[in-house]
């Protein structure tokens, strides 16, 4: 579960990467070029995933302290 929980965090990462990118005009070509509100949501993402990843090392690291 640690794995799977590890590798979805990095993905939403990314992907919310990709809509900063997007929304801030780094990324042309899209519907979502442009607009900040993709901005904000990729922001949401990237601090999703990484709160993710976190957790997974913090419950490792806590698992293997005891």
């Amino acid at each position: 579960m640690r794995i799977i929980r590890g590798v979805l965090g990095v993905v939403i990462i990314l992907i919310g990467l990709v809509w900063i990118g997007q929304g801030l005009g780094f990324l042309p070509g899209s519907v979502m070029s442009g607009h900040r509100i993709y901005a904000l949501l990729g922001l949401f993402c990237v601090l999703v995933g990484a709160w993710l990843i976190r957790s997974t090392m913090f419950r490792r690291w806590r698992r293997s302290r005891w």
